[in-house]
């Protein structure tokens, strides 16, 4: 990694200032701008965040100087409700958000040192909200570059996936925000006299979000809201979308390149949940050049040459043996020039008995139930490079599956796209699931998986309206896995894997469900085969990465080793798998009005017995430090849990904060949130 020092611009921090809202409300912000935009104004590249820029966003100061430096005003700004903005957040993705964020930007738009164009970057919640209001159209906002996020908001994201209750995420995700909103914004910055009044309004409307994502496990109007692919023509604002294969929202790329009218540009690298210049899994690649070059060309009319390049640029993954940590994942980039590629075509191998062939063979029938710890060596659904978040070697996954094996590939095979299985099924209960895996198997018997998806089916027909299903009766599924750039290489084998479970990855059903596969003619595998061709090394090339210098903070405790640990009681047959997510850690921080400390520990607990599927259960538990010199010393300690039985899931939440070692709040509920078909 490169580290810059040295721009065309000599750039100016500051560390604070108020963007007003039309209702009186005041959001935090920073910003970093040439020191002569006074005179000599220029655009600026907006990040509207909710994750406090104060004392959270320090870590990735490294972009934002870079831009500024090369002419623009970064901005960084603390939603309504969060860090040292004013007001109540109560939820993530809201009408309220988007409509603060568009006078956000008119407000920038109109200030002195801006030009008056905009663009707005972000990654996850950045990224979501940066697609969001673009789909509201302010006018000054002319180009995104959204990261690591997705347009349909049921689809891909913490809550649900393919209509299954998220067991790794939901509980998790809800209580670590309800943990963080806990915490008191900074004096120095709002004020001595009004500070613990915004702090505890915070305090007292704060609660479990998950206890609303519960509430809607249908794709209803609340899903749809937020989610632009309702209406992709309401973007008008050019859109560069980048993921990672590692990462959790990789399918909207894709989609995001069909489905937008306007101009677009799509990269997919092998990268986690991270920006693409400083990624694990990689390589890592020049991500600040290339934005520099959108940027200049969107926002100062500069004819940079970018949108004559390929619209999608991707990173085509070759084999690797599965490890704890993959540090780069060999393979190539290749590039499309238009997506759907009409280069593309699709390849079909028949699931017959056992075996994946070129033709259908006669109806068999496998009677399939899985054990409860199925998906126990399915890694992270939304990578972060920490040891234990990639998939282990899925051979004893396969184990606990239904398997499909082809013969040896007499030549390699390259895909580029969204697999599809098809299957015919019949279940004994009325409510399941299906979990999907599609392997790679090398010549040793090494499994690794390639990609999935898993499918609630009473969802079967629609996300909207699900339907029980009726014992025995025969019913025909095409699950769509997640979209992958792969190579089988010769002598490989394809492998298709079917599940009843997939623990934790999604909430098990309410019964202990026999699957029926009916193989033969409506079973299959269809692969989006792409040709390659010599021509993606000159199409598909970057700079190496480089950045500015990282933020100005002090390690005054490592942090722990983190990762995962899991427990099995032998005697009861449970298992306890435990990922400690944020693992300590105390850093002293620089700031124009005063120096100040952070700790943070965040531990996921995920528990089940084998045969019994309400034994399963998620649990956060949570620990966070504040404190800046004498004036301010918070501790915030967050214990929450999701159970269920056959009726209902169960939220319980429990919370202490303290200040100076005296207990300020606290509060413990339980929430009761029927199942709908889950």
């Amino acid at each position: 990694m490169k580290i810059v020092t040295e721009f065309p611009r000599t750039v100016h921090l500051v560390d604070h200032f108020w963007v007003p809202l039309p209702d009186g409300t005041q959001l935090n912000a920073r910003r970093w701008l040439p020191v002569d935009a006074e005179t000599d104004p220029v655009p600026a590249i907006l990040e509207a965040s909710p994750y406090r820029l104060t004392d959270g966003g320090f870590r990735d100061w490294t972009l934002f100087p870079y831009w500024a430096g090369h002419g623009y005003a970064a901005v960084k700004l603390d939603l309504r409700g969060t860090g040292d903005s004013a007001g109540i957040i109560l939820d993530e993705y809201t009408p309220q958000e988007q409509e603060d964020v568009c006078a956000a930007i008119a407000w920038i738009a109109a200030q002195p040192w801006c030009s008056g164009s905009v663009g707005m970057t972000g990654i996850s919640w950045t990224g979501f909200n940066s697609l969001q209001v673009a789909a509201r159209r302010p006018p000054a906002l002319k180009a995104i570059v959204t990261l690591m996020s997705t347009d349909d908001r049921y689809a891909d994201d913490v809550h649900y996936k393919g209509g299954c209750v998220s067991g790794l995420d939901m509980l998790p995700w809800g209580a670590s925000m309800l943990h963080y909103d806990a915490l008191p914004p900074h004096p120095q910055v709002v004020g001595d006299e009004g500070w613990r009044e915004r702090w505890n309004e915070r305090l007292e409307a704060n609660f479990n979000w998950a206890e609303t994502w519960l509430a809607h496990q249908r794709r209803d109007d609340y899903w749809r809201q937020g989610s632009v692919c309702e209406d992709y023509t309401a973007i008008e604002a050019a859109v560069y979308a980048i993921g990672g294969w590692t990462d959790g929202y990789t399918n909207a790329v894709l989609r995001l390149m069909a489905g937008l009218p306007g101009p677009r540009k799509g990269l997919i690298g092998p990268w986690s949940h991270s920006w693409p210049n400083n990624s694990i899994p990689g390589p890592s690649i020049g991500f600040l050049q290339d934005t520099l070059r959108w940027w200049d060309h969107w926002l100062k009319g500069v004819d940079t040459g970018i949108m004559d390049e390929p619209m999608l640029r991707v990173w085509m993954e070759d084999f690797v043996e599965p490890a704890p940590v993959i540090e780069q994942h060999p393979g190539r980039w290749v590039a499309e020039e238009a997506w759907p590629s009409p280069r593309i075509m699709p390849a079909t191998w028949h699931l017959n008995a056992g075996t994946l062939d070129d033709a259908p063979a006669p109806e068999a029938r496998i009677d399939h139930r899985s054990l409860m710890f199925t998906g126990i060596d399915a890694g992270a659904w939304c990578m972060e490079g920490s040891p234990g978040d990639w998939p282990f070697d899925q051979r004893a996954e396969d184990g606990r599956s239904a398997v499909w094996d082809s013969q040896p590939l007499a030549e390699p095979i390259e895909i580029l796209g969204f697999p599809e299985v098809t299957l015919t099924v019949a279940s004994d209960k009325p409510n399941a699931l299906v979990c999907v895996r599609l392997c790679d198997v090398a010549p040793d018997g090494c499994s690794k998986l390639v990609t999935r998806e898993v499918l609630n089916l009473t969802h079967r027909h629609s996300h909207e309206f699900p339907e029980p299903l009726e014992p025995a009766k025969r019913t025909t599924v095409t699950v769509r896995l997640d979209s992958i750039a792969h190579v089988f290489a010769a002598d490989h084998r394809l492998r298709v894997a079917v599940s009843t479970n997939y623990w934790p990855w999604v909430w098990p059903s309410p019964e202990a469900v026999t699957l029926s596969i009916f193989t033969g003619s409506d079973c299959a595998l269809v692969l989006p085969v792409r040709p390659p061709r010599p021509e993606d090394a000159r199409l598909a090339s970057f700079a190496e990465p480089e950045q500015s210098e990282p933020a100005n903070f002090e390690t005054l405790m490592p942090p722990g080793t983190g990762g995962r640990v899991m427990t099995w009681d032998v005697d009861t047959n449970t298992l306890e798998y435990e990922f400690r997510w944020i693992d300590g850690g105390r850093y002293r921080v620089a700031h124009e009005r005063g120096d100040f400390e952070t700790e943070d520990h965040l531990t996921y607990y995920y528990r089940i017995t084998e045969g019994d599927p309400l034994s399963a259960s998620s649990r956060l538990v949570a620990k966070s430090v504040l404190k800046r010199g004498d004036s301010l010393d918070v501790r915030v300690d967050t214990d929450c849990e999701l159970r269920s039985d056959r009726e209902n899931f169960y939220v319980t939440n429990t919370q202490h904060v303290l200040e100076h070692g005296a207990e300020v709040f606290a509060r413990t509920s339980q929430r009761t949130i029927p199942r709908d078909l889950g």
